[in-house]
């Protein structure tokens, strides 16, 4: 299938290298040689995992006529920013690079010159409500997210048992090879309990102290596990909204996962997730393609009023959303921070909704309905 930001991608290869950055298995290799087959005629794929891939990268090796070069996984040299610099820099004027690798590849920038401005950054998440493949309908595909995440392989073959073997082997291989080979982290098996509470705590505030206590780990490595977490594409961390809110707290985050199904089974830490989920995936659309900053948080007081998302542009309100499965009655607190903020929209999504509504400014809907319509259809 194709996938939503690749005509987008191709636009900006045409100017600029493209790093794609996403989780594990998201479906970059496949997207970038989809993009070649349709678009380029001598294109090359070099992937670092590969030894011999790996030599003939390291010694520059492939055809001068190659018009389109993908390097999958080059994060993983120490020395690559300066590398890809280097082979930009005198590359013959009809060759376009294409980099792909399963680690934010802007964070990952140690030494040497700045390659600003010479690439675009895109980053690539898994199916969602807005993104099925064809002849999947609205309401099987969100069945399917819920129940085994939006990863294109489990999600395609739709089967519990066999998203639970994939879900185990690309953790495994997350932990054995990928953070193995970015991060010095000595005790991968505490990392993994690590993670395993975090699963167990989402839609919750993540209080750092109490889990490295429960682990017997200090704060500061809590605290650096979960960046490296984040870096890695496995999970993400949602700030709670200070500014513009008296008597916010301060803080906790709260911790979401790429694969939905990773989420321990909760009907409605599941829902949320696909809403966070969802809404960073288009964020980061605009982020990579308008340019514009943004940003998704959550919203607590001291009071406890409490509202599940806020996204900001250009650090504006746009959304307040609040996340049921349920009840369709609008919540107080929705109500309370919608007329203190007054964003654009304010939303109450649930799940098993019969019929939508505006009430006071709020229109209270079903997560297939509010999704229809994402940002890159234009």
């Amino acid at each position: 299938m194709k996938r939503y930001c690749e005509d987008f991608i191709y636009q900006d290869l045409k100017k600029k290298m493209v790093f794609l950055g996403g989780p594990r298995q998201v479906g970059k290799t496949t997207l970038s040689q989809s993009i070649a087959k349709a678009h380029y005629q001598n294109w090359v794929y070099l992937n670092w995992d590969n030894e011999e891939n790996k030599r003939a990268i390291l010694r520059k090796q492939w055809l001068m006529d190659s018009d389109l070069v993908i390097f999958d996984e080059l994060h993983k040299y120490p020395r690559w920013k300066q590398w890809i610099k280097g082979v930009y820099d005198t590359k013959p004027e009809w060759q376009q690079y294409f980099v792909t690798g399963s680690a934010r590849m802007d964070v990952y920038r140690k030494g040497g010159d700045s390659l600003l401005g010479r690439y675009h950054y895109w980053r690539l998440h898994p199916l969602t409500i807005d993104e099925l493949p064809p002849g999947i309908s609205a309401k099987e595909g969100f069945k399917r997210l819920l129940e085994v995440g939006g990863f294109p392989e489990p999600f395609l073959l739709n089967d519990l048992r066999e998203a639970r073997r994939w879900r185990r082997e690309r953790f495994d291989r997350l932990l054995r090879e990928d953070i193995r080979d970015l991060e010095s982290i000595r005790n991968l098996q505490l990392l993994s309990l690590f993670v395993d509470a975090l699963r167990e705590r989402v839609g919750g505030l993540i209080t750092l102290s109490n889990m490295a206590a429960d682990l017997q780990i200090s704060p500061k490595t809590a605290k650096n596990w979960l960046m490296v977490i984040e870096k890695m594409y496995l999970a993400f961390p949602v700030y709670p909204l200070v500014r513009q809110v008296p008597r916010a707290i301060q803080k906790p985050p709260k911790v979401y996962f790429y694969d939905n199904a990773d989420v321990i089974e909760n009907d409605g830490a599941r829902l949320e997730n696909l809403v966070a989920t969802t809404l960073l995936k288009r964020l980061n659309f605009i982020e990579d393609y308008y340019g514009h900053r943004c940003s998704l948080h959550y919203i607590r007081d001291k009071e406890g009023r409490e509202v599940d998302f806020v996204t900001q542009m250009n650090n504006e309100i746009i959304d307040l959303i609040e996340v049921k499965h349920k009840d369709a009655d609008i919540s107080s607190h929705l109500k309370y921070y919608s007329d203190k903020l007054k964003p654009k929209n304010t939303v109450q999504l649930v799940a098993e909704l019969k019929r939508s509504y505006h009430q006071d400014h709020i229109l209270v809907t079903t997560p297939i309905e509010y999704f229809q319509n994402p940002p890159w259809k234009i």
